[in-house]
């Protein structure tokens, strides 16, 4: 399996760093794209640095490289998640503006007819995002709230983290270790 990850600049890269060990961990092949602003978000939220990650990636590739191999639709992918999604990005998406990597990514994910997730990281929702979500699932992307559950009685934030990212990958049909199923309530 082949996915594109887009890291953008939104609360959440908590998210983006525990999809990636567990991508890696499964041996699936990523090719990962940071925006420059994911990346201070990164700094600040993890104390992490953009090599951090690519150590977890296949293929890293700079926010303005459009000569890369995920601009066409000929490279074959299994599909893109962008973890987590800003606005901006989402409305990129919603209005087919490519003016980045990870915009001409998730334009070629959805003209190929490939899965597409928007982790959306935004509250509360104005109706411009709305309106865009909307948008961007009639072309084909899922939109994808992190808004963990609870039923699993979490304790950490750990926990939290890990519910988003096994419901992420349940969508490519993988399973995830710390994968959390109803089971229904207690009698």
């Amino acid at each position: 399996m082949r996915l594109i990850i887009g890291i953008s600049g939104a609360s959440g890269t908590i998210y983006a760093v525990k999809l990636l060990e567990a991508l890696k961990n499964m041996n699936v092949e990523t090719h990962l794209i940071i925006t420059k602003t994911a990346e201070e978000i990164l700094k600040f939220e993890n104390e992490l640095l953009k090599e951090d990650l690519k150590k977890l990636a296949n293929q890293f590739y700079e926010e303005n490289d459009l000569k890369a191999l995920i601009t066409s639709g000929s490279y074959k992918t299994d599909g893109m998640i962008i973890i987590p999604c800003s606005m901006k990005t989402l409305a990129g998406v919603a209005l087919g503006y490519s003016s980045n990597l990870i915009l001409r990514a998730a334009d070629v994910t959805l003209k190929e007819k490939r899965p597409l997730v928007l982790v959306v990281r935004e509250t509360p929702l104005n109706l411009i995002h709305l309106e865009n979500m909307v948008k961007a699932a009639k072309a084909g992307a899922i939109i994808f709230p992190a808004s963990p559950a609870f039923y699993h009685k979490p304790k950490t934030i750990n926990d939290l983290v890990n519910y988003i990212v096994g419901k992420i990958l349940s969508l490519f049909n993988l399973d995830y270790k710390f994968k959390v199923e109803w089971k229904g309530f207690e009698k």
